[in-house]
């Protein structure tokens, strides 16, 4: 089979003669006698597109064979029209090339070899020998950006095994039988690869490190290349003008902005952690002298609206630190409420978590909790039955 896409990678439309077609799972199998469309290897994935208005679903070499996945039939012997779905081609060949230029450009700083890379829809990762701190990595992507303004010859090599000795590549050869491709980014690197790459580097336009991190050892280092690194560098920019315009600043203003901004806000963070104590004082104080007048425990009843269920659980702890409280609490929402039960710890024969597990069918509800204290959710149709009835169970008991 004559793979066009090493002869001519920028190949975007050929035809070609289906030679073999095989069904398997309601899908064909189509081998031609000729194909642009890469199967996938090197860690780059496959090639997609169409042939003769039949979508290529998949495309996978076996035994020596370039196989594209239909959903239907193409006759034997029929000459067809094919073409690659070219954005996801040249993405893939960016991305690819762009570990290339990186490997090459930590190894020949560092001497920091790639022990394994993952070519991303959306994010690639190439593994560097070692711990590699920001310095470093900010002086690799610079001469990463550096070898693609220079425009470099990327040569594509099938050497001999003699010519393959002496060769001083950057990893291990591949283990295999076949012809072994090299790829050569002129004095950068050279490398055995079988994938599909722009011919040269400023192909790529740009590569960018995202960030990095520690990973068994050695360094795992996300990026972008191509496309995805010029996609990002625009929304960088626009979110850059974005802050800037609603910070009234230019971009060397903005970082202070943000930081004047943050202590503003811690400063009304602390101001409205205070305002609460002194509510949450106000209502326990308001909700106890309203219960007042009872020999028994106070139990408090209070359907609340437009509360927040962390507020009402802080109202109904503090009320349960004193003696002989118990809090029946249900906050009304759009479609549910929230049940918060709650008793002080001097009141030994009634248990909230039971308590809610016995009445909770009324508003079919679900939670539990402890002696203490319990939560949960229901129907908001029944609220009031449900907290009467435990009131009046709570009451009989005390």
């Amino acid at each position: 089979m004559d793979k066009l896409f090493y002869k001519n990678q920028y190949l975007k439309e050929f035809e070609a003669k289906v030679i073999e077609v095989k069904e398997f799972e309601n899908k064909y199998h189509i081998v031609l006698d000729m194909t642009a469309f890469f199967p996938g290897g090197g860690g780059q994935q496959c090639d997609l597109g169409d042939i003769s208005g039949r979508e290529v679903l998949d495309v996978y070499e076996k035994d020596k064979k370039i196989y594209h996945v239909v959903n239907e039939r193409i006759k034997d012997d029929s000459i067809v029209k094919c073409k690659i779905d070219w954005d996801r081609r040249e993405d893939g060949m960016h991305q690819h090339l762009g570990q290339h230029i990186l490997s090459g450009c930590f190894f020949k700083l560092f001497n920091a070899n790639t022990v394994g890379i993952h070519l991303g829809k959306e994010i690639s990762t190439v593994d560097i020998i070692g711990q590699l701190d920001e310095e470093k990595m900010r002086k690799a992507e610079a001469l990463a950006n550096e070898v693609i303004k220079k425009g470099l010859e990327v040569n594509f090599l099938v050497p001999s095994e003699e010519e393959l000795k002496t060769m001083n590549l950057r990893r291990d050869l591949p283990n295999t039988e076949d012809d072994i491709r090299v790829v050569e980014i002129e004095d950068l690197d050279i490398n055995a690869c079988c994938g599909v790459h722009p011919s040269k580097t400023s192909d790529l336009r740009m590569i960018k490190i995202k960030r990095f991190e520690k990973n068994k050892g050695n360094t795992r280092i996300e990026f972008l290349a191509g496309q995805r690194a010029v996609n990002d560098s625009l929304n960088k920019d626009k979110v850059i003008r974005d802050i800037c315009n609603y910070l009234s600043s230019n971009e060397d203003e903005a970082l202070n902005g943000i930081r004047n901004l943050r202590a503003s806000l811690e400063e009304i963070k602390i101001e409205k952690k205070k305002l609460e104590e002194e509510l949450l004082e106000y209502e326990v104080n308001s909700l106890l002298a309203e219960n007042e007048g009872s020999n028994k425990s106070r139990i408090i009843n209070k359907i609340f609206i437009d509360k927040s269920v962390e507020y009402v659980t802080k109202l109904a702890n503090k009320l349960s630190e004193k003696d002989n409280v118990i809090c029946l609490f249900a906050i009304k929402n759009k479609d549910k409420a929230n049940i918060i039960l709650s008793s002080s710890k001097n009141i030994e024969n009634i248990n909230m978590g039971q308590v809610f597990k016995e009445f909770a069918n009324i508003i079919n509800g679900k939670g539990g909790g402890s002696k203490t204290l319990a939560q949960g959710i229901g129907e908001l149709g029944k609220i009031e039955e449900f907290l009467n009835s435990i009131y009046d169970v709570c009451y009989s008991i005390i």
